[in-house]
Protein backbone atom coordinates (compact mmCIF):
# COMPACT_ATOMS: atom_id res chain seq x y z
CA UNK A 1 0.00 0.00 0.00
CA UNK A 2 1.23 3.45 -1.27
CA UNK A 3 1.40 5.61 1.81
CA UNK A 4 1.40 8.66 0.13
CA UNK A 5 -1.99 7.77 -1.32
CA UNK A 6 -3.34 7.65 1.92
CA UNK A 7 -2.21 10.43 2.85
CA UNK A 8 -3.46 12.12 -0.25
CA UNK A 9 -7.38 11.41 -0.32
CA UNK A 10 -7.36 7.48 -0.87
CA UNK A 11 -10.29 5.95 0.85
CA UNK A 12 -10.81 2.74 -0.50
CA UNK A 13 -8.97 0.49 1.59
CA UNK A 14 -11.38 -2.30 2.53
CA UNK A 15 -9.11 -5.38 3.54
CA UNK A 16 -5.95 -3.19 2.52
CA UNK A 17 -2.85 -4.34 4.46
CA UNK A 18 -1.38 -1.75 7.40
CA UNK A 19 0.18 -3.83 9.67
CA UNK A 20 2.80 -1.35 11.55
CA UNK A 21 2.13 1.84 9.50
CA UNK A 22 2.27 5.12 10.57
CA UNK A 23 -0.61 6.99 9.49
CA UNK A 24 -0.80 9.47 12.77
CA UNK A 25 -2.89 12.14 11.98
CA UNK A 26 -4.12 10.99 8.63
CA UNK A 27 -7.37 11.97 7.46
CA UNK A 28 -9.11 9.20 7.05
CA UNK A 29 -12.97 10.39 7.40
CA UNK A 30 -15.18 7.83 5.55
CA UNK A 31 -12.61 5.78 4.61
CA UNK A 32 -13.81 2.43 3.56
CA UNK A 33 -11.31 0.17 5.77
CA UNK A 34 -13.28 -2.50 6.42
CA UNK A 35 -11.68 -5.82 6.90
CA UNK A 36 -7.99 -4.25 6.78
CA UNK A 37 -5.43 -5.17 9.00
CA UNK A 38 -4.18 -2.64 11.06
CA UNK A 39 -2.50 -4.66 13.50
CA UNK A 40 -0.01 -2.21 15.41
CA UNK A 41 -0.66 0.59 13.11
CA UNK A 42 -0.09 4.64 14.63
CA UNK A 43 -3.27 6.26 14.33
CA UNK A 44 -2.43 8.78 16.87
CA UNK A 45 -5.00 11.80 16.36
CA UNK A 46 -5.87 10.30 12.99
CA UNK A 47 -9.38 11.15 11.83
CA UNK A 48 -11.77 8.06 11.38
CA UNK A 49 -15.08 9.89 11.15
CA UNK A 50 -17.20 8.14 9.35
CA UNK A 51 -15.14 5.54 8.00
CA UNK A 52 -15.70 1.81 8.16
CA UNK A 53 -13.78 -0.81 10.20
CA UNK A 54 -16.32 -3.32 10.36
CA UNK A 55 -14.44 -6.18 10.15
CA UNK A 56 -11.11 -4.72 10.75
CA UNK A 57 -8.15 -6.10 13.01
CA UNK A 58 -7.03 -2.73 15.30
CA UNK A 59 -5.02 -5.51 17.68
CA UNK A 60 -2.42 -3.20 19.55
CA UNK A 61 -2.81 -0.19 17.31
CA UNK A 62 -2.21 3.35 18.43
CA UNK A 63 -5.24 5.02 18.14
CA UNK A 64 -4.85 7.55 21.30
CA UNK A 65 -7.15 11.20 20.20
CA UNK A 66 -8.18 9.75 17.60
CA UNK A 67 -11.53 10.50 15.64
CA UNK A 68 -12.89 7.39 15.87
CA UNK A 69 -16.73 8.10 15.52
CA UNK A 70 -17.14 5.37 12.73
CA UNK A 71 -18.42 1.92 12.26
CA UNK A 72 -16.41 -0.69 14.17
CA UNK A 73 -18.90 -3.94 13.95
CA UNK A 74 -17.06 -6.67 15.01
CA UNK A 75 -13.60 -4.63 14.82
CA UNK A 76 -10.91 -6.29 17.12
CA UNK A 77 -9.49 -3.85 19.44
CA UNK A 78 -7.57 -5.92 21.89
CA UNK A 79 -4.44 -4.45 23.15
CA UNK A 80 -4.97 -1.33 21.62
CA UNK A 81 -4.60 2.49 22.53
CA UNK A 82 -8.06 4.25 22.88
CA UNK A 83 -6.91 6.50 25.62
CA UNK A 84 -9.05 10.16 24.85
CA UNK A 85 -10.35 8.66 21.91
CA UNK A 86 -14.09 10.51 20.94
CA UNK A 87 -15.97 7.27 20.06
CA UNK A 88 -19.42 8.94 20.61
CA UNK A 89 -22.19 7.22 18.78
CA UNK A 90 -19.64 4.59 16.89
CA UNK A 91 -21.06 1.34 16.06
CA UNK A 92 -19.06 -0.97 18.19
CA UNK A 93 -21.14 -4.21 18.48
CA UNK A 94 -19.60 -7.12 19.15
CA UNK A 95 -16.27 -5.62 19.09
CA UNK A 96 -13.22 -6.90 21.03
CA UNK A 97 -12.01 -4.53 23.73
CA UNK A 98 -10.77 -6.72 25.83
CA UNK A 99 -7.14 -5.49 27.67
CA UNK A 100 -7.73 -1.49 25.63
CA UNK A 101 -6.50 1.19 27.54
CA UNK A 102 -9.41 3.04 27.43
CA UNK A 103 -8.39 6.31 29.53
CA UNK A 104 -10.56 9.41 29.32
CA UNK A 105 -12.25 7.77 26.16
CA UNK A 106 -15.57 9.02 25.30
CA UNK A 107 -18.39 6.44 24.52
CA UNK A 108 -21.37 8.91 24.67
CA UNK A 109 -24.20 7.48 23.09
CA UNK A 110 -22.07 4.30 22.03
CA UNK A 111 -23.58 0.82 20.50
CA UNK A 112 -21.79 -1.81 22.83
CA UNK A 113 -24.19 -4.29 22.15
CA UNK A 114 -22.57 -7.62 22.75
CA UNK A 115 -19.14 -6.02 23.13
CA UNK A 116 -16.52 -8.06 24.91
CA UNK A 117 -15.01 -5.64 27.50
CA UNK A 118 -14.04 -8.39 30.20
CA UNK A 119 -11.44 -6.88 33.19
CA UNK A 120 -11.44 -3.64 30.88
CA UNK A 121 -10.44 -0.69 33.16
CA UNK A 122 -13.20 1.91 32.09
CA UNK A 123 -12.75 4.01 35.33
CA UNK A 124 -14.26 7.48 34.92
CA UNK A 125 -15.11 6.41 31.40
CA UNK A 126 -17.91 9.05 29.75
CA UNK A 127 -20.68 6.15 29.02
CA UNK A 128 -24.09 8.07 29.45
CA UNK A 129 -26.64 6.62 27.13
CA UNK A 130 -24.25 4.02 25.71
CA UNK A 131 -25.88 0.78 24.16
CA UNK A 132 -24.20 -1.86 26.55
CA UNK A 133 -27.09 -4.70 26.02
CA UNK A 134 -25.82 -7.97 26.92
CA UNK A 135 -21.80 -6.84 26.63
CA UNK A 136 -19.21 -8.77 29.18
CA UNK A 137 -18.20 -6.50 31.42
CA UNK A 138 -17.35 -9.12 33.72
CA UNK A 139 -14.85 -8.24 36.00
CA UNK A 140 -14.40 -4.91 34.34
CA UNK A 141 -13.49 -1.81 36.94
CA UNK A 142 -16.22 1.04 36.09
CA UNK A 143 -15.12 3.14 39.16
CA UNK A 144 -16.52 6.40 38.76
CA UNK A 145 -17.29 5.48 35.52
CA UNK A 146 -20.69 7.79 34.43
CA UNK A 147 -23.18 5.38 33.04
CA UNK A 148 -26.27 7.92 33.52
CA UNK A 149 -29.41 6.42 30.77
CA UNK A 150 -26.94 3.72 29.88
CA UNK A 151 -28.76 0.54 28.40
CA UNK A 152 -27.21 -2.29 30.14
CA UNK A 153 -30.09 -5.37 29.74
CA UNK A 154 -28.71 -8.72 30.24
CA UNK A 155 -24.97 -7.31 30.49
CA UNK A 156 -22.62 -10.04 32.18
CA UNK A 157 -21.69 -7.18 35.55
CA UNK A 158 -20.16 -10.10 37.63
CA UNK A 159 -17.05 -9.09 39.90
CA UNK A 160 -17.39 -5.73 38.05
CA UNK A 161 -16.26 -2.82 40.30
CA UNK A 162 -19.21 -0.67 39.81
CA UNK A 163 -17.70 1.67 43.14
CA UNK A 164 -18.96 5.53 43.02
CA UNK A 165 -20.80 4.53 39.51
CA UNK A 166 -22.72 6.86 37.81
CA UNK A 167 -25.84 4.25 37.51
CA UNK A 168 -28.57 7.05 37.57
CA UNK A 169 -31.93 5.86 34.71
CA UNK A 170 -29.70 3.29 33.72
CA UNK A 171 -31.54 0.17 32.11
CA UNK A 172 -29.73 -3.20 34.46
CA UNK A 173 -32.96 -5.13 33.43
CA UNK A 174 -32.09 -9.14 33.84
CA UNK A 175 -28.07 -8.34 33.94
CA UNK A 176 -25.77 -10.39 35.88
CA UNK A 177 -24.05 -8.05 38.59
CA UNK A 178 -23.42 -10.77 41.50
CA UNK A 179 -20.71 -10.37 43.29
CA UNK A 180 -19.87 -6.82 41.32
CA UNK A 181 -19.03 -3.79 44.34
CA UNK A 182 -21.79 -1.19 44.04
CA UNK A 183 -20.91 0.66 47.10
CA UNK A 184 -21.74 4.07 47.13
CA UNK A 185 -23.29 3.83 43.49
CA UNK A 186 -25.94 6.00 42.29
CA UNK A 187 -28.64 4.06 40.71
CA UNK A 188 -31.54 6.21 41.79
CA UNK A 189 -34.32 5.80 38.72
CA UNK A 190 -32.46 2.40 37.55
CA UNK A 191 -34.33 -0.20 35.86
CA UNK A 192 -33.15 -3.38 38.48
CA UNK A 193 -35.89 -5.74 36.95
CA UNK A 194 -34.54 -9.34 37.43
CA UNK A 195 -31.00 -8.24 37.96
CA UNK A 196 -28.90 -10.84 39.25
CA UNK A 197 -27.33 -8.77 42.79
CA UNK A 198 -26.47 -11.67 44.46
CA UNK A 199 -22.86 -11.50 46.44
CA UNK A 200 -22.73 -8.00 45.30
CA UNK A 201 -22.02 -5.06 47.50
CA UNK A 202 -24.39 -2.29 47.84
CA UNK A 203 -23.33 -0.46 50.84
CA UNK A 204 -24.14 3.49 50.50
CA UNK A 205 -26.95 2.49 47.56
CA UNK A 206 -30.70 2.82 48.58
CA UNK A 207 -30.30 -0.77 48.32
CA UNK A 208 -28.41 -0.63 51.58
CA UNK A 209 -30.35 -2.30 53.79
CA UNK A 210 -28.69 -1.02 56.93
Amino acid sequence: MNLKEIHAGTKQLAGADLQDEDLAGADLSRANLAGANLTGASLIAARLTGARLDGATLMGCDLSRADLRANLLGANLMQSDLSEADLRGSNLRGANLMQANLTRAVFTGAFLSGANLMGVNLSGVDLRGADLRGANLSNANLQYANLRQANLQGAVLTEANLEAADLQDANLAGANAAGANLLCAEIEGANLDGTNLSGACVRGTKLDQG
